[in-house]
């Protein structure tokens, strides 16, 4: 199909790419700053998916790999984009990409194996059908880049080289950065500043349900307490019927899922991180990948813990007989530990381990090296 080379052709080109090129700008960058999260996110999906009797869990090995090979194509396609370089191959690279992810996130949203695809990292979080549907709505554009890419076509390629080559390098640079260290910039709910609880409300466990009116259709939220009330009216109960509900604890954790277990299997997450003297975490989501680095690393803030006469705790996904043997094997004594899983400690930190300095149920730091909480214990 020939496209004619007119103005409004080219401008409804270069929109187009802009469109979609900004739209991978931002999807590279939320996952370059934490390429360790989209890491776990394609473990998840080789972990979750198989065709017939074909699995790809031989592939783990190869997901930091995937992370930032995935990244640096999204941002090299973006840029590429953006400054209308190397035009045939960048769209039919476009059109691929969006034809396999609008394939997978199709797959998600009828399968619902992977509940979140990360495409936007932690920033902001889509269901799958709205995902799907959103890769749907970049498919249109890209269409027409396709359609549209010889367009009043001019020969730059060394321009376009050194486009390419220092897109690629800068996202290289940047994942490597934020692989070393924690990210640079944090969409999780671990966030320094960031209070995990309300210490302060003395109100207890509130229960909401809503119910329907089945002649009118509106709905109307009500305090339990309230809705025996209600209910008791028999004309009341005859024309509403329930909903849904939900429970507010204002004593919640600001992060689904999270808990940390003694070894009588009690979570003492609500007890301890108001404590006002504060606590050190230790976070270790895989005891079994520790380094002797991070084994030093875990002694130095055991030490500076002491020093400054916090309380600290390692929190980690291994299991009891696992974690006694390490101490034992490492000569650690006087560690204080408690449990989570994996996925919500991998959530707090990517490290591992990693360091957090919690202080009335706020982060106040945290980092992989145990003086990154020294400069907040000695203020």
């Amino acid at each position: 199909m020939e496209i004619k080379d007119t103005k409004l052709n080219y401008t409804l080109n270069v929109v187009c790419r802009w469109a979609v090129g900004l739209v991978f700008l931002f999807s590279s960058f939320v996952k370059g700053v934490d390429p360790m999260g989209t890491t776990f996110k394609i473990e998840e999906y080789m972990t979750a998916w198989s065709i017939g009797s074909l699995t790809f869990e031989w592939a783990l090995p190869l997901a930091g790999f995937l992370s930032v090979a995935l990244v640096c194509a999204e941002f090299v396609v973006g840029v590429l984009l953006i400054f209308n370089a190397y035009r045939s191959f960048t769209a039919w690279t476009l059109a691929l990409m969006m034809l396999f992810f609008t394939v997978t996130t199709l797959v998600d949203a009828l399968t619902n194996k992977v509940t979140d695809c990360g495409c936007f990292g932690d920033a902001v979080k889509l269901t799958n059908w709205q995902t799907f549907w959103k890769n749907v709505a970049l498919d249109v554009p890209t269409v027409w880049i396709v359609l549209t890419r010889n367009l009043r076509r001019k020969r730059r390629f060394e321009r376009d080289g050194v486009v390419f080559i220092t897109a690629a390098l800068l996202m290289v640079i940047f994942c490597i950065y934020n692989i070393k260290h924690e990210p640079v910039i944090d969409f999780r709910p671990w966030k320094v500043g960031n209070k995990m609880m309300d210490t302060e409300s003395t109100e207890g466990v509130k229960s909401y349900v809503t119910y329907r009116n089945t002649r009118t259709g509106e709905s109307e939220e009500f305090e339990s307490a309230q809705l025996m009330e209600r209910l008791a009216d028999e004309a009341w109960a005859a024309e509403w019927e329930w909903e849904s509900s939900r429970v507010v604890d204002p004593r919640e954790i600001a992060a689904p899922g999270f808990s940390m277990m003694d070894l009588s299997g009690e979570d003492r997450a609500t007890d301890l991180l108001p404590a006002e003297d504060g606590m050190v975490i230790v976070t270790v989501h895989h005891l079994d990948k520790m380094s002797p680095r991070g084994t030093e690393e875990i002694r130095r803030a055991m030490a500076l813990a002491e020093e400054n006469g916090v309380s600290l705790v390692m929190l980690t996904s291994a299991l009891p007989e696992d974690v006694q043997a390490w101490l034992v094997a490492n000569d650690i004594s006087g560690l204080d530990y408690l449990f989570a899983d994996a996925t919500a400690i991998e959530t707090m930190m990517r490290g591992n381990p990693g360091f957090m300095y919690v202080k009335d149920a706020t982060v106040m730091a945290k980092g992989r090296k145990a003086e990154s909480v020294l400069g907040v214990l000695g203020d």
